[in-house]
């Protein structure tokens, strides 16, 4: 079997995420502890019994959501589940514990690294206020005019920032632009078009203020050669050594996510089955539309993992 495991990103996470599990399965739960104890406050506690608008705040919702796909899998293993991924690979957010799972980074460093993202694009939305919108039915070279377009009427920055699945991406910039932009999409004959609920422009220029600070830390980080190969948000190509991880670490800040093109790499590679780790089902989903045949299975509930073993 050539088996890819994904981790999602920002938009997955829901109160409650990784509790059932961590009270299934031990291992599961020691992880959590661990994170407890290496952020010197409760992230257990946040997710499973805090509010939405708490476990929404990027600054809370990047560890949180490492931590979950990071325990899914933990639990998995720990049930007597021993395939190797031939790939990994996670989309935004998610690609930074898909460096974990794949040994480039510690647990504790890839913790410390997803507390300092948040904390700079929190930092960076103030300094630069944007925002985002989905936008469905239209292909991603619409889209990129659109955003050209846009930008240039408006005299602001607006990109494509997360290419789903055909049909479906997300654009993030200036207010202005972003405004611009959506019209300009349902002009176009998008089906949809979604303001999203976040404050922040991410994978888009306006997180440049924070790229250098967010580099030096990157650089301060023990990194080493992944043990399975871990696709780039930002080229949809495996990352070849060391310093590669470093670069793409820092300008996935400001590029898209390319995650149609990294489906699509990883079906040209041969993968049948892909496995979600963490909360919901949102790249499993995103699989399907990019080919039905795949076979998508989702780790975030103890009866996935007695499907798995049995």
């Amino acid at each position: 079997m050539t088996l890819a495991f994904l981790f999602p990103g920002q938009g997955s996470q829901a109160v409650g995420m990784g509790q059932a599990l961590a009270n299934a399965h031990p291992a599961a739960m020691a992880l959590w502890q661990k994170a407890d104890e290496l952020l010197g406050f409760s992230l257990s506690d946040l997710c499973w019994n805090g509010t939405e608008e708490a476990l929404n705040d990027t600054y809370n919702t990047q560890p949180a959501l490492y931590v979950a796909g990071l325990a899914a899998l933990t639990a998995l293993q720990a049930a007597g589940y021993s395939e190797k991924p031939t790939f990994v690979a996670g989309h935004s957010l998610g690609e930074i514990t898909a460096l974990a799972t794949a040994g480039a980074l510690s647990f504790a460093d890839g913790l410390r690294l997803v507390r300092e993202r948040g904390r700079l694009m929190k930092l960076a939305g103030e300094r630069q206020p944007g925002g985002m919108a989905a936008l469905l039915a239209l292909s991603a070279e619409q889209v990129h005019e659109l955003c050209a377009q846009a930008s240039q009427e408006t005299g602001e920055q607006v990109q494509l920032a997360n290419d789903n699945c055909p049909g479906q991406v997300v654009i993030s910039g200036h207010e202005g632009a972003l405004i611009r932009a959506m019209e300009l999409a349902t002009a176009a004959k998008a089906k949809k078009v979604v303001r999203l609920p976040v404050s922040i422009a991410a994978h888009s220029p306006l997180m440049r203020s924070v790229s250098a600070e967010y580099s030096d830390f990157v650089a301060q980080l023990q990194v080493q050669l992944p043990q399975a190969p871990v696709i780039a948000n930002a080229t949809a190509l495996p990352l070849a050594d060391v310093p590669a991880i470093r670069t793409e670490l820092t300008s996935q800040l400001t590029s898209p996510v390319r995650w149609t093109e990294t489906v699509q790499y990883l079906l040209a590679q041969g993968v049948t089955t892909f496995i979600e780790f963490g909360s919901k089902d949102v790249l499993k989903s995103l699989v399907r539309r990019i080919e039905r045949s795949a076979n998508g299975i989702v780790v975030d509930a103890p009866e996935h993992i007695s499907t798995l073993i049995s």
